[in-house]
């Protein structure tokens, strides 16, 4: 309760303000242009919380997060092209709606339906996150470590069709991880004689590289190879009628069931909003009267989708903060945020640093509120977004990407890195690797290897501790049932093809 009061006291400050405005403006703009995803948002605006306090850093990223969630469904109405994949199945009413002349009501129950469905998942947060942290303040290095192996393993499990190349991309990052000065035995590894290379690569630059640089290096290859077109869009008529808050009561089920889904599918590391809205659409279909409306232009639809992937983005913090292992590459690159400005996320989080995370957690309800009143009024502006041509605007993320690398330490030498990673990501991408386990492998890299050593010489290397400690062997099994899971799913996969051939 203390935590809670205190958090109250830190929340109100004209940073805290100016970080929510700015964030939620921006989150809905880069949520709003195709190709574009919260991500790569956040991605360019860490290095700029480098030397911001610790809270108005996260809010600005939590801003961006959830504003950039919301900010997809716009261009999935108007142009039939979602902002972001956890909007592909708003497009699929929202479109036909605005194309029946009833783009604005459309618009609005998008925007109401993310606002509730991101304040039920907050509320789910405030309630969970510390009754989960309570149970984990008694892990020892045994535990932490399983937990970042059973976080790896979700990751990989679920970031490709192969099992093979979610390894070895998580086994780069580990390798990654290792570069610089170990800090148990104080010796220089893999920096081939580069003085730099001593102190570690930066995460953050890591970060811009392969979020940023690469999704324009994608990007470019994708438009010289033609793969472009103009595309129908629709206006949003300022007269025309839109809907209310009170308007939502008839669709009260669909708001709550969805936002439920929303909430069962973010607490689950490594599935992410776009399941999510895809659930609670065909939940809603089944359990309506008329699903022949569906894919017609049904506001059902729309709000079961939005509610849903919005319900996703509080509580895919439960999992982070309480076992720093996030739920999908946005919240990844929150978690690289958090280790930044010391906020190591695990047990001890809730313990340490209380009121900022208390603090945190409330100021997404006033994210919300915000993303509401902005997304109400200045509906037209954020529409107007997706018609900047796409070299334009791959320049402008370009240059805000080598000056983030830039800022990070001052150096030329962070914009190589960054463009290095950069050709990573895009060779990842051109031979369908997955990214997030790269970074998680990073992330988790270093906590891995020092818990590993601390677990061995508590157990004067025994490596059965790690299996007879009942919480280790826990997260042991679910390491195992995840990989287990997805090669069982890719086994039928593969038997569904070959008897359709």
């Amino acid at each position: 309760m203390s935590s809670l009061i205190s958090a109250l006291a830190m929340l109100p400050t004209v940073e805290n303000a100016l970080a929510i405005l700015i964030g939620v403006f921006l989150g809905a703009v880069v949520g709003a242009i195709p190709g574009l995803t919260p991500g790569v948002a956040m991605v360019l605006c860490t290095p700029l919380t480098y030397k911001m306090n610790a809270l108005p850093a996260l809010l600005l990223l939590l801003s961006l997060y959830c504003a950039g969630t919301y900010g997809g469904s716009i261009t999935a109405i108007l142009i039939r092209t979602p902002g972001t994949p956890a909007a592909a199945c708003t497009a699929i009413d929202g479109y036909p709606l605005a194309q029946n002349g009833q783009a604005r009501k459309a618009l609005d129950m998008a925007l109401i339906a993310s606002v509730i469905g991101g304040i039920f998942s907050i509320i789910v947060l405030l309630i969970c996150a510390p009754q989960v942290a309570k149970l984990t303040v008694k892990f020892s290095s045994v535990e932490y470590f399983m937990i970042a192996v059973f976080g790896i393993s979700v990751i990989i499990s679920v970031s490709g069709d192969s099992l093979i190349k979610g390894f070895i991309a998580a086994a780069i990052g580990l390798l990654v991880s290792t570069v610089g000065v170990d800090a148990q035995s104080a010796v220089v590894r893999y920096s081939f004689g580069i003085s730099r290379l001593q102190s570690g690569i930066p995460l953050v630059v890591v970060l811009v590289g392969l979020f940023g640089v690469s999704e324009l290096f994608i990007k470019a290859y994708h438009y010289c190879a033609g793969e472009h077109k103009k595309l129908e869009k629709i206006s949003v008529n300022k007269h025309e009628a839109g809907l209310r808050l009170r308007d939502m009561w008839a669709y009260k089920k669909t708001l709550l069931i969805s936002s439920l889904i929303g909430v069962g599918i973010g607490a689950l590391p490594g599935t992410g909003a776009a399941l999510s809205s895809f659930l609670a659409y065909d939940a809603a279909k089944r359990r309506s009267p008329h699903p022949e409306t569906y894919g017609k232009g049904e506001l059902d639809g729309v709000c079961a989708c939005e509610s849903a992937n919005n319900g996703v983005t509080g509580a895919t913090l439960i999992p982070l903060l309480t076992l720093g292992v996030p739920g999908d590459s946005n919240v990844a690159i929150l978690l690289g945020a958090l280790t930044i400005h010391s906020l190591v996320p695990g047990p001890q989080l809730f313990q340490n640093q209380g009121p900022t995370i208390y603090a945190m957690m409330l100021g997404l309800l006033v994210i919300n509120v915000v993303m509401y009143f902005e997304g109400k009024y200045l509906i037209r502006v954020f529409s107007k977004v997706s018609d900047i041509p796409y070299p334009i605007l791959g320049g402008l993320v370009g240059f805000f990407c080598l000056v983030g690398a830039y800022a990070c330490n001052s150096s030329y030498y962070s914009i190589y890195i960054a463009v290095i990673f950069g050709l990573v990501g895009f060779l990842f991408h051109i031979f369908n690797f997955p990214v997030v386990p790269l970074l998680l492998g990073l992330v988790l890299g270093s906590m891995m290897e020092q818990n590993f050593r601390r677990a061995l010489v508590m157990a004067k290397g025994n490596y059965a501790i790690f299996f007879t400690r009942p919480i280790s062997l826990v997260f042991f099994l679910l390491t195992v049932f995840s990989i287990g899971l997805f090669l069982y799913k890719n086994h039928k996969k593969k038997k569904a093809e070959e008897s359709a051939s």
